[in-house]
């Protein structure tokens, strides 16, 4: 689990109205030489890494989840403070963002789900060392009624992890690889944008030819009176000055634009084809493929949501991803047409399978057949 400077704790009273801070955003990358924290609420200003944690949580908030009637009501209905949809949502963008989140189980007398409620890491601290019985976690609610609750048991919180390196009990968080992408990245900007405020101010070397040696004031006049005249307009030089304008070596801007914060790297760390989201993509990789992949990489971030849900719920989940990967259903089209034409079912069975992943509808009618009317007389050939 990512390290958080907690400011709300068990003595201090809940902060109302309190949304997103900053402890929500910073995760320190534990693994790398000295304390490099990474901004997600930063790092979601880049379009690209905005565009992936969009794409992927709302193609995973669609997936449908079936559990047994017991518990399918509130995993259909988890909350009363949003739609189905938008839990799900704010709960895989954390996930993805800082590699794990939580949701506290409200239940009522019976140990029956009443609601879930979202919350942020910072509302949550876990002792790693007390785990004899199972982790328990300290919980700050925003409800000044309800106020801090201490040592609730595991069973009673939702902690859905990401990669973990110490046996399951906390997170690691993806944005930890784009450390140093995003030190390059700020470098890269910065440099732009010096040199676009700077394109008519520019810095360089004012050279006086045939003058001799000049004292240190002749030399800071002569430089103040060349930046004045910049400042107001073009630089006016006689015969014996010349004006050499600074530039950036070309294997520095050359590192500088390869190294950004490109889709390209984004994707890698997250998984996915880069022209899923925009990129280039590789050209020699069919869009099937591509698909193919992103597939994968659905399926695996919904692999720890699974697990978490069965093993709290204490019932088996089966997850649809076809709304998610395949939305239009074309694709499962496609490869049910290639079972009934190489026979390994019937076309009454690929209808079958159509209806039940509902593509099409369950009560369509049955296809009339049109017998042609014969004249009196005539034959139909048989």
């Amino acid at each position: 689990m990512p390290m958080f400077n907690f400011t709300n704790q068990a003595s201090e009273s809940p902060v109302v109205a309190q949304f997103f801070s900053e402890d929500d955003y910073n995760y320190l990358a534990t693994n790398t030489v000295g304390n490099e924290w990474v901004s997600a609420k930063t790092a979601l200003k880049n379009s690209d890494l905005f565009s992936i944690i969009n794409q992927l949580s709302s193609d995973l908030a669609t997936v449908k989840l079936k559990a047994n009637k017991r518990m399918q009501g509130i995993i259909d209905n988890p909350t009363n403070n949003s739609n189905r949809f938008g839990f799900y949502q704010s709960i895989y963008a954390q996930m993805l963002l800082g590699g794990e989140a939580f949701a506290y189980r409200w239940r009522n007398e019976n140990g029956r789900d009443v609601k879930w409620e979202f919350l942020r890491p910072s509302q949550v601290s876990m002792n790693p060392i007390n785990y004899e019985r199972g982790l328990y976690y300290d919980i700050t609610f925003d409800d000044p009624k309800i106020g801090s609750k201490m040592n609730i048991p595991q069973n009673d919180v939702l902690h859905f992890r990401l990669l973990s390196v110490d046996g399951g009990k906390t997170s690691v968080s993806p944005l930890m690889a784009l450390t140093r992408e995003l030190n390059i990245q700020k470098a890269s900007d910065n440099l732009t944008l010096n040199s676009l405020k700077n394109a008519l101010n520019a810095n360089g070397v004012l050279k006086i030819k045939g003058g001799g040696l000049l004292d240190f004031k002749t030399k800071q006049s002569r430089s103040r009176q060349a930046m004045k005249q910049m400042m107001g307009g073009p630089l006016v030089l006689d015969d014996l000055e010349e004006f050499e304008p600074l530039e950036i070596k070309s294997n520095v801007a050359q590192l500088l634009s390869q190294a950004d914060w490109t889709t390209g790297q984004f994707a890698k760390v997250y998984g996915i084809p880069d022209d899923v989201v925009g990129g280039k993509g590789d050209q020699q990789s069919s869009l099937e493929m591509s698909m193919n992949v992103y597939a994968k990489a659905v399926a695996r971030y919904l692999r720890p949501f699974i697990s978490e849900l069965s093993n709290k719920l204490s019932c088996e989940i089966d997850a649809d991803l076809f709304p998610a990967v395949d939305p239009t259903g074309s694709s499962y089209i496609k490869r049910v047409n290639d079972l009934v034409k190489t026979g390994v079912v019937d076309q009454n069975q690929g209808l079958y399978m159509l209806q039940q992943a509902e593509i099409l509808p369950k009560d369509l009618p049955d296809r009339e057949v049109q017998v042609m009317q014969l004249k009196g007389g005539e034959e139909n050939g048989n």
